[in-house]
């Protein structure tokens, strides 16, 4: 029985090229805090990449903050504009209905420990933003707001969301963006873009985990999460990560993802599913997306069991999130957009990734009338 991985969105191999680069560095001494010869010559070859990963970004090199994780990237972007905010009084955090829980959950920390309001933006049934609700919003409360968070692409769906458009209407409201599933599989520019704000992850990219970026305008200051040797702009201290700062930068100048053939197996699974399985639900199908995600409610069935029944074909896939994997709930993604609870909860995301083919592609779509037949009698159970 064939492997099949289909959870490119959760985490994706490693390029080549970021794995040497990666080990590379590993094996080089010197801290890039340092004076010495040995810490100078680190330093300047992060320096290089951040040049270099600035350039992918659409960017300056000082705008971009190296971090742990995307995960800390929304933290520290959401938290700090906060703060910045409420200096001017500023007590309303607007995030979409749709966000991931590294931003859905900082905001009701913030919501539930620093008195902030918290407004969710409501989304079509296309998993699109409802920019005349934001608009009326910025219109009637938008001295009150200190900052305005709306991913890129969504994990789940791949719907990618109007962000010039929430640019335009928030005007001087900083704009945080997570574009940590959109970052080199379609177009971003930081600087096109015109958020304050937008955070990256490596191992999204084929880079190394636990290596992630904030872009920050170089012109906006905000408090710091973590204190110590006043690392990346003080925002952000700790020995930077040499060895994976490398291997994200090699990963982000590599080449090795191709969005066209990535969007045509997408497309191929989509069309071959319809056919075989015609009252599955594509999720999103009308709206613009990323190449290689597909989210696929399954009438009748519950989506726990057949994740276990795919795993059993040798065919990993999700049910949404990897970060509420093993959290029995329905998708409050999909909710937002219409689902009730139990059609929530009886949906599959499957991410195609550099390295998918079009055998898995047809090989996951030849297994899945099985898969579901067995999971609907096991929901009857």
């Amino acid at each position: 029985m064939p492997s099949i991985y289909l959870d490119h969105a959760a985490t994706t191999p490693m390029v080549e090229s970021a794995l040497i680069a990666m080990t590379h560095q590993a094996q080089v001494l010197g801290n890039p805090s340092s004076l010495h010869t040995h810490g100078r010559a680190t330093r300047k070859t992060l320096e290089d990449a951040r040049e270099a990963l600035a350039k992918e970004a659409g960017c300056l090199p000082s705008e971009v903050i190296f971090t742990a994780s995307g995960t800390e990237a929304n933290n520290i972007a959401l938290k700090g504009l906060y703060w910045a905010g409420q200096n001017s009084g500023k007590n309303i955090i607007v995030i979409s209905s749709i966000e991931h829980h590294a931003i859905l959950d900082p905001a009701h920390w913030l919501k539930t420990h620093e008195q902030a309001e918290v407004i969710q933006l409501p989304v079509s049934d296309a998993g699109v933003i409802d920019l005349d609700f934001l608009d009326n919003l910025v219109k009637t409360r938008g001295d009150e707001i200190a900052v305005i968070s709306v991913m890129h692409a969504n994990n789940e769906t791949g719907v990618i969301q109007p962000i010039g458009e929430v640019v335009r209407i928030a005007g001087q409201i900083p704009v945080h963006t997570d574009a940590v599933q959109s970052f080199k599989k379609v177009s971003l520019s930081f600087s096109s873009l015109g958020v304050t704000a937008m955070s990256l992850s490596a191992h999204k990219i084929g880079g190394p985990l636990g290596i992630g970026a904030l872009i920050l305008k170089r012109t906006v200051e905000i408090p710091s999460l973590l204190h110590g040797g006043g690392q990346e702009r003080e925002i952000r201290s700790g020995t930077l990560n040499a060895p994976g700062i490398i291997g994200f930068t090699a990963a982000a100048t590599s080449s090795y993802y191709n969005a066209d053939a990535v969007a045509a197996l997408r497309d191929r699974f989509i069309s071959s599913l319809q056919a075989l399985i015609p009252e599955a639900i594509i999720n999103g199908l009308s709206s613009e997306r990323l190449p290689g995600i597909v989210n696929v409610t399954f009438p009748g069935t519950q989506s726990d069991t057949l994740l276990l029944l795919m795993d059993g074909e040798h065919i990993s896939c999700s049910t949404g999130s990897a970060c509420s994997a093993g959290v029995h709930e329905a998708s409050h993604v999909l909710l937002a957009m219409g689902h009730s609870e139990i059609t929530a909860q009886s949906s599959l995301r499957f991410s195609f990734g550099a390295a998918s083919t079009p055998s898995e592609c047809d090989f996951v779509v030849s297994v899945l009338p099985d898969v579901i037949t067995r999971g609907r009698a096991a929901n009857l159970t």
